[in-house]
């Protein structure tokens, strides 16, 4: 028989299975000492409770404050001794579940509200047995002053009324003079020390205390007895006559003389060793990994806090960030079952070799580890410890049928720890923790701070990218190509420049690629042609018989925009400049796919009549059998294959021999040729005895804005480099 209940896929919890839970349960208080009622009515009270904790443990969203309330009624229903309280906890943990859904496997989930409903039943439990303890103490406390100021048969009356209180209390109770030595106690504080009652009235009460806390409960007593408090509380341990430890909660009243000077210390003791030790054990799992059983990621910050509030001046300390390289795969190709066993073995690894050489090492993520290394002794001490992890980690592991090998990848930091502090450390390491994965995974990688600082940099543009745009920070210079023939502009290049109000003029080389990145570099592409379009037609005006042609970068992502040859057309008619006046130069990449077809788009621009060139030929592909098939009308050659030709060096010799290979074949195939960085006069003059069409460089010219090209044309000598530029 089933009922319906409230929880996660709509299935239901078992109703006969509940009920015979409750029949344990009933037999174990049974068995724990006296029954304040009958049997059946034990059963039926244990039942509801039992129905209570299903609905709890079901319920969404899940909340254990009912638990909190079964414990509570536990001790309002007289079922209040410590086996009560021991067999309910462990059997909800270890019964509970199989009962009310009997076959269903346990997931971390069920763990965790498992172990939720227990720390609410230990602790509904125990705040009531403590406030009962209170009622108790009042009224003892009451009837001791009321005795004082009795007649003397009232006070007979009221001492014996006392002592059957005193005597048959469940909580212990003793009394001790201001000098400490014990007057009388009761049986139940007798056997809750294992002395008898007469070997507890010839002992000191300080001959009891844990050494642990002996200083601080000698003082408390002190002040206690010299009358500067009349009662105290405090949690604390005492030793057994066996030497076993004890855990109490204790509450001390002062009783005093007629004439308010100390008398008596009346102490009333409370057994809370049982919820002391569940409370270890909850605040175990509350700082522990409960798959893994590592600290987890408050308890490594504790000590982490601890370390630095303890530090010396000196002191260095080391943290390794340690993740899995590709352990998604491990859970998609074989399931999460596996993954927690994988897991749970590099734990076991990194715990055994690790915590074994006196390291913290915790699991701080789903597959992210961390040790940290106290007291450091420089960076070779922790970088010994992460490559020892890191094969530690790469060892086989086997796990049923499969046979598995995982890498990780190691951030290391290390410093002084009065440079740093806890966030800042880690946020280094996971930084550092990402470079090792760039780099290649499988491996570790020690935090640079000047590399950090780059980066830093780099994310700071790339964060100032859009509203650079936006507020126009973006400027174009261009640079003449020049015919090797004669001298004489061809064509210039446009060259985007950032005119940051920080750091000042940026060149390409230092926002393009984040600009790629991003996805930004379509939109300044597209500025950048407008511009371009822009100022070549406002020279075509102002000299119409110089038909210089502005060669304009195209990046990769833009060239696979579906529009991009309408938004060519659209430059071009809006700055009303001729097709042919326009070059567009890409990298071998960019005209190119993946499955190494030209990209349609080349012939879309081709048919504008836009000319089309490869730049930083050499560096990509280095293929020109496909150059055949795609309408390409130059090739540039990559700057290394120029910067070769400056000496007689066998090197520089093959250089040369390679560009003339490249001359000739691209010749051949109907390409003219660029040569990118001519910075030499020898450069030029060999590149054009090997029949290099152009060449571009600050032998011929820097890069200027466009008011320097108009005043170039402006004047036949203007912008020459030697006599080498002509107009």
């Amino acid at each position: 028989m089933t009922v319906p209940a409230p929880r996660p896929g709509g299935e239901q919890f078992s109703h006969s299975g509940a009920k015979q839970y409750a029949q344990i349960w009933t037999s174990a208080v049974a068995q724990s000492g006296f029954l304040p009622m009958s049997s059946a009515e034990t059963e039926q009270l244990l039942f509801g409770h039992t129905l209570d904790l299903a609905q709890a443990f079901l319920a969404r969203p899940f909340t254990a404050r009912p638990a909190y309330h079964v414990g509570r009624a536990l001790v309002d229903a007289h079922l209040a001794g410590s086996k009560v309280i021991d067999w309910s906890v462990r059997a909800l943990g270890e019964q509970f579940f199989a009962a009310i859904l009997p076959g269903r496997r346990q997931t971390r989930t069920v763990r965790q509200r498992i172990s939720s409903l227990q720390g609410q039943l230990a602790a509904g439990f125990a705040q009531a047995l403590r406030d009962r303890t209170f009622v108790q103490q009042e009224r003892i406390s009451r009837s001791a002053w009321a005795a004082r100021d009795m007649a003397e048969q009232a006070l007979r009356e009221s001492e014996a009324r006392f002592r059957a209180v005193f005597a048959g209390a469940a909580t212990g109770i003793g009394i001790a003079d201001i000098n400490g030595r014990i007057v009388d106690v009761n049986q139940h504080f007798a056997e809750m020390l294992g002395y008898s009652i007469p070997e507890l009235r010839q002992i000191n009460v300080a001959e009891l205390f844990h050494e642990d806390d002996a200083a601080g409960m000698w003082e408390l007593y002190t002040d206690l007895v010299q009358g500067r408090h009349d009662t105290a509380r405090v949690e604390k341990r005492y030793y057994r006559k066996d030497g076993s430890i004890i855990w109490t909660n204790v509450s001390v009243s002062l009783i005093r003389h007629d004439d308010g000077r100390p008398r008596w210390t009346l102490a009333m003791v409370e057994d809370i060793t049982d919820r002391h030790d569940l409370q270890e054990r909850l605040r175990f799992q509350a700082l522990h990994d409960p798959l893994t059983g590592l600290p987890n990621r408050t308890r490594f910050f504790e000590q982490l806090d601890a370390v630095f509030a303890a530090a010396k001046p000196d002191d260095r300390i080391g943290v390794c960030v340690l993740d899995l390289d590709g352990f998604k795969r491990v859970n998609g190709g074989l399931g999460h079952d596996i993954g927690d066993q994988v897991l749970t073995v590099v734990a076991q690894r990194l715990s055994d070799y690790v915590a074994g050489r006196g390291h913290l090492v915790g699991r701080v993520g789903g597959d992210k580890f961390v040790i940290l290394i106290e007291r450091s002794s420089g960076t070779q001490e922790v970088v010994a410890m992460a490559q020892a992890s890191l094969g530690v980690v790469a060892q086989p592991i086997r796990l049923d049928d499969h046979q598995l090998t995982v890498t990780a990848s190691i951030g290391v930091v290390e410093g002084p720890v009065a440079e740093t502090a806890p966030v800042d450390l880690i946020k280094a390491a996971d930084t550092t923790l990402y470079w090792a994965k760039a780099e290649g995974r499988g491996r570790y990688t020690v935090y640079d701070p000047l590399r950090d600082e780059r980066e830093k940099a780099k994310t700071d543009l790339v964060a100032a990218l859009p509203a650079a745009l936006e507020r126009g920070e973006f400027t174009v210079d261009y640079q003449p190509i020049v015919a090797l023939a004669d001298g004489t502009v061809q064509a210039v290049e446009a060259l985007v420049r950032w005119e940051h109000p920080e750091l000042g003029l940026l060149g390409p080389d230092r926002f393009i690629g984040l600009a790629e990145e991003t996805g930004l570099i379509v939109r300044l592409g597209r500025w950048v042609l407008h511009r371009a379009c822009e100022d070549a037609s406002n020279w075509r005006r102002q000299f119409p018989d110089r038909r210089i042609v502005v060669s304009v970068n195209l990046a990769a992502r833009q060239a696979q925009e579906p529009g991009i040859a309408a938004e060519v057309s659209d430059a071009l008619k809006r700055a009303g400049l001729p097709a042919e006046l326009l070059q567009l130069e890409l990298t071998e990449s960019a005209v190119m796919t993946t499955a190494g077809e030209p990209l349609l788009a080349l012939h879309q621009l081709a048919e504008l009549g836009v000319r089309l060139a490869v730049d930083d030929f050499g560096t990509g592909y280095s293929n020109l059998a496909y150059l055949r098939r795609l309408p390409i009308h130059s090739l540039k050659l990559a700057g290394p294959f120029v910067e070769g030709l400056r000496s007689d060096e066998p090197t520089s010799r093959v250089d040369e021999q390679i560009v003339d290979a490249l001359v000739r074949l691209a010749h051949a195939l109907g390409l003219s040729v660029t040569a990118e960085a001519v910075e030499r006069a020898e450069q030029a003059e060999r590149l054009r005895a090997l029949g290099c069409d152009t060449g571009q460089g600050r032998y011929f010219s820097e890069p200027v804005n466009a008011a320097g090209i108009v005043a170039m044309l402006a004047t036949r000598e203007a912008g020459v480099i030697g006599d080498r530029l002509e107009l």
